[in-house]
């Protein structure tokens, strides 16, 4: 009666977990069908080009059913390449530095305090985050630099890279606790110093989550709305620097969907962002398997 009493549960447990299973990947279908969906009608509807979408950088849709206006978003594109990009370039040194600090150099102090003060930050809301740019970063940024205001590319990458530091951060730790005891020890028994073993073992042993911690991260930047919203300065041009202050995808999205018409060309057009924005994500999706792959493949 035991016996069969467990089977029964196991039996349950196994139909459970596999519902939700199911139900998830149903969702993540049903997202993108609808995406593609409402987010096509600007090249099926509307009879605009995808070269005029990725490529153009004149963006004045009608706002109404009939359409006859441009849809050009490369503004937006760019905007999101470089403030992800330049917050890739600001969190990563750091986020590598912590995670060899809390496995490496002090794996108590790492394990106890650093790490989980490092993943507070995944839990703070990013109007927090774009709170703190506006009335801290942008200030500082506009006096240190001596412009007329401090919104702009750099402002934006500063709060990505606190934002997605945690993530990067995390991942790579795990990573680089994941490699073997045995790898540090041959290492060492070679005569090689702490510091050598890390950047010539450790690390490269480790690359493989590290990436995956960096394209995850990178798949957050470009999916954050209001935090960047909040201190891009939402300019519709090209910046000619880094100081200069422009838009991006999200920023575009959050600010104006609400005003558009439903089912007219500008809302269809900011549909098609955001579908832009899931293909960005799959494909970051893509090759976090993709690396994964290829370490198994290794070992």
């Amino acid at each position: 009666m035991k016996g069969k009493h467990k089977v029964r549960k196991d039996n349950a447990g196994r139909i459970v977990v596999t519902a939700f299973g199911i139900f998830m990947i149903a969702i993540t279908f049903a997202i993108g069908i609808f995406l593609a969906y409402k987010g096509l009608g600007t090249f099926t509807k509307y009879g605009h080009s995808v070269g005029e979408f990725l490529f153009s950088s004149h963006w004045d849709p009608a706002d109404d059913f009939t359409g006859g206006g441009s849809v050009g978003a490369a503004v937006f594109i760019v905007g999101s390449l470089l403030t992800c990009g330049l917050a890739l370039l600001i969190a990563l040194p750091g986020s590598i530095a912590s995670a060899v600090f809390m496995t490496e150099i002090s794996p108590r102090f790492g394990e106890r305090v650093f790490q989980p003060a490092a993943e507070i930050f995944v839990g703070i809301p990013s109007v927090v985050y774009g709170w703190v740019g506006m009335s801290v970063l942008v200030p500082f940024i506009r006096r240190v630099f001596h412009l007329q205001m401090g919104y702009g590319v750099l402002t934006a990458a500063i709060v990505l890279a606190i934002m997605i530091y945690p993530s990067i951060t995390t991942v790579s730790a795990d990573a680089i606790r994941g490699v073997s005891r045995s790898c540090r020890e041959a290492s060492y028994g070679l005569g090689a110093t702490r510091w050598q073993t890390i950047y010539k073992t450790v690390l490269p042993s480790a690359k493989s989550g590290i990436f995956t911690g960096i394209i995850l991260g990178l798949a957050r930047a470009f999916g954050e709305a209001l935090a960047v919203a909040m201190v891009i300065g939402q300019r519709k041009a090209f910046p000619v620097n880094i100081f200069s202050p422009t838009t991006n995808l999200t920023a575009a999205i959050a600010a104006d969907m609400g005003g558009a018409a439903e089912g007219g060309e500008y809302n269809t057009a900011l549909w098609t962002m955001a579908l832009l924005l899931l293909l960005i994500s799959l494909l970051f999706i893509f090759l976090v398997h993709l690396i994964l792959g290829k370490a198994e493949k290794g070992k």
